[in-house]
């Protein structure tokens, strides 16, 4: 192979199919299988040089393929938790009564995070809402990957509990409530 982009492109070409058909299966959706099949072959152009093994190259490509697709998976778990108004899909209503009511569930939303223990807080906060990996949040907490896993699983299972508690009239992504 030639240059580093006809690299790319035959790799584009000889993998596609095996990319888009596992994201396909793993969401059962073309949009999301689209979305995953691209930003993998993102990260393949932004990596490529980091692939030892020439010999591993479908092996490496799938598994990059399914790591984007959990990370797809767990960020939208995540924001199922909130209601639509607090990841900014509110409706194309701007009347001031819309954002008095906005206001205040934005501020209860606020309550039930402060009400988390300073470490479950700030795992949710770096894993969930700034999207660092769990080696990042591990170094940055100077902890274990094993305890971010843990802390975050235990944080979100208390945020949504405190946030379905005070929930009378929020209505809650994928008809939780």
């Amino acid at each position: 192979m030639g240059s580093k982009r006809q690299d790319i492109n035959e790799i584009y070409d000889l993998y596609y199919r095996d990319v888009y058909h596992f994201a396909l299966y793993f969401t059962n959706n073309k949009q999301e299988a689209e979305d995953i099949t691209q930003e993998t072959f993102i990260k393949i152009m932004n990596s490529i040089g980091s692939l030892k093994d020439q010999t591993k190259l479908k092996t490496w490509i799938l598994s990059i393929t399914k790591n984007t697709a959990m990370d797809l998976h767990r960020k939208r778990k995540f924001v199922s938790l909130f209601p639509d108004w607090a990841i900014g899909k509110d409706k194309d209503s701007d009347t001031p009564e819309d954002r008095l009511i906005r206001k205040g569930e934005w501020t209860e939303l606020q309550s039930a995070l402060l009400k988390l223990k300073q470490q479950y807080r700030t795992v949710v906060i770096l894993r969930g809402l700034k999207e660092s990996s769990i080696k990042e949040t591990a170094e940055i907490l100077g902890c274990s990957e094993a305890k971010v896993r843990v802390d975050y699983h235990r944080a979100l299972q208390l945020l949504k509990k405190q946030v379905l508690s005070n929930n009378e009239g929020w209505e809650l992504r994928d008809g939780q409530s």
